[in-house]
């Protein structure tokens, strides 16, 4: 990909996300919460679109809450693929909050954030997250805490899976894969690991050649019973397994239905 067509492309996601910015000023104070779901939703969507990112959801998006979704975690870009496919409140660093515009388009897409300094912060976040399950929200944690390669699976973090405990609701795993979207090898354009640059991770997305995000959401689990522990230690299986079997045709595997945008 040419550096001027990754340049017209950062100028047309630019200029998303400041439109997102002022719908989320503007408008989402006289919206209702599902109107303002269904915004966010197209507005990923979108920006996917402009950065030549085709969507591929695999499996069943939860049609509504509460559930509690846990997922992998590759790139900066997770989280506008995952939005793309299903509308969800995400928990994430409180240091997103005051980023410049990115900080607004996350609040108004309902995150709640977590002081991850701050060891005894998790009680709080966890208390919150049991509530918004109670009121039957939709919540996606990414339970390695940090991204990885894509290579492996960091260990899961149990902590967060109280909220789903104290709530009674259950969880599902999901799986996220970024492909080269002709050969269907896996892309490491988005990569945001370690001392990776953001700004360096959105240009190498930018230029890379057009990219499929793949979404694969597996089967619901009850919460009654568990131990966060034990649970975590099943679910690091789960989202291993979805992933791993996350292939495109030209890997040579036999594909989930899915839907693509």
């Amino acid at each position: 990909m040419s550096t001027f067509h990754a340049a017209a492309k950062l100028m047309r996601a630019s200029v998303h996300i400041l439109r997102g910015w002022w719908t989320i000023r503007r408008q989402f104070p006289k919206l209702t919460r599902a109107e303002r779901e269904a915004r966010v939703q197209q507005w990923a969507q979108r920006m996917l679109v402009l950065m030549g990112i085709r969507l591929e959801v695999q499996g069943t998006p939860p049609a509504h809450g509460p559930v509690l979704l846990v997922c992998n975690h590759l790139s900066w870009l997770d989280i506008l693929a995952i939005h793309a496919a299903r509308h969800v409140r995400f928990v994430s660093k409180s240091g997103v909050r005051q980023w410049p515009v990115i900080g607004a388009l996350s609040d108004g897409a309902g995150s709640l954030y977590i002081e991850r300094e701050r060891r005894r912060d998790a009680l709080r976040v966890v208390h919150h997250m049991a509530e918004a399950l109670r009121d039957g929200d939709l919540i996606a944690v990414f339970p390695e805490g940090t991204t990885s390669d894509g290579q492996g699976l960091l260990p899961f973090h149990a902590n967060l899976l109280q909220a789903a405990i104290a709530s009674g609701a259950p969880v599902q795993p999901m799986a996220l894969r970024f492909t080269d979207a002709a050969s269907g090898r896996n892309s490491q354009a988005p990569r945001y690991i370690g001392d990776d640059n953001l700004f360096v991770s959105l240009w190498q997305t930018l230029k890379a050649r057009p990219l499929l995000a793949i979404v694969r959401f597996g089967e619901p689990q009850q919460s009654a019973g568990r131990d966060r522990r034990v649970w975590a230690e099943t679910l690091h299986a789960d989202v291993l397994t979805l992933r791993n079997e996350n292939r495109t045709p030209s890997d040579g595997q036999k594909k989930a239905p899915r839907r693509a945008l």
